[in-house]
């Protein structure tokens, strides 16, 4: 779970939110807090953040370290999952193969919009590079440590 949140930090400087705050679940919001609960009603053991204006819940679903973007309103914006990366679209595997040669990829995740909308996430180095379901090349997100 540390390196879900790591991860989720990481994105959080990255897209220039870099006031990102751990909080005790007193300071959650109570429509964040059932919002959460109505969509994730087993899970107890939450570890949340304040992403700039929103909140980001970090949790372990099935064995899976899973975070979910929500706003104050209780409304779910984004769900992030890590994943093997193995399981990246072909495409993305190759861009990354061909753009970055000898890099490893250090994470996946696949990211859940509230529209359903998928896209994939990797890791490598500082940057993160993000792809559509097919794993056509969206963007390059690079941390903050890195900008000059």
């Amino acid at each position: 779970m540390k390196t879900l949140m790591m991860f989720v930090l990481a994105l959080t400087f990255g897209a220039g939110c870099a006031n990102a705050q751990k909080l005790k679940e007193t300071e959650v919001p109570a429509a964040v807090k059932a919002a959460m609960a109505k969509q994730y009603p087993a899970i107890k053991d939450v570890e949340w953040e304040k992403e700039g204006a929103n909140y980001e819940a970090g949790f372990d679903l099935n064995k899976v370290e899973t975070s979910v973007v929500i706003t104050p309103a209780g409304v779910i914006l984004e769900t992030e999952s890590e994943i093997a990366v193995s399981a990246l679209p072909k495409a993305a595997t190759d861009y990354l193969v061909k753009n970055l040669p000898g890099k490893k990829i250090k994470e996946a995740a696949k990211l859940t919009d509230a529209n359903g909308t998928v896209t994939f996430e990797a890791e490598v180095n500082d940057a993160d590079y993000i792809f559509d379901s097919n794993g056509n090349f969206i963007k390059k997100v690079v941390e903050a440590a890195d900008k000059d």
